[in-house]
């Protein structure tokens, strides 16, 4: 059983960066690919990026490419997800996740774990 944990979440103004880490521990050689998703209130679960593990192919959610960069390191197992120019609109509680078999990349429904999530707060 993987278990995830989300961290550096906060407060920060428009035009800055914060960078969030998931912690990946228990089964972590199962492991196929690990995404972000954020869900804002009101909204539904949405995808933000995803990293494989073995060669650290990335996807990104077009309104973050260019201003989001998501990492991993394998002997941590831990991935990154770097975030710069935040917007307003990137407000929303930010979820890692992990998917053991390969699957639709984006979709929420296609992961198997999931961090407790992190809040993120974009102040205008």
């Amino acid at each position: 059983q993987v278990q995830l944990v989300e961290s550096g979440g906060g407060l920060v103004q428009a035009g800055g960066s914060l960078r969030l880490s998931c912690a990946a521990s228990g089964g972590t050689l199962s492991m196929y690919a690990m995404g972000w998703f954020r869900q804002a209130p009101g909204k539904e679960r949405e995808f933000v990026a995803a990293i494989t593990w073995k060669f650290g192919t990335t996807y990104y959610e077009d309104s973050v490419k260019g201003r989001f960069t998501i990492s991993r390191d394998n002997a941590k197992g831990t991935v990154y997800l770097e975030m710069n120019t935040l917007k307003p609109e990137d407000t929303a509680v930010y979820y890692c996740a992990t998917q053991t078999l390969p699957r639709t990349i984006a979709t929420v429904g296609d992961y198997d774990y999931w961090g407790q999530g992190t809040q993120v707060t974009v102040s205008s």
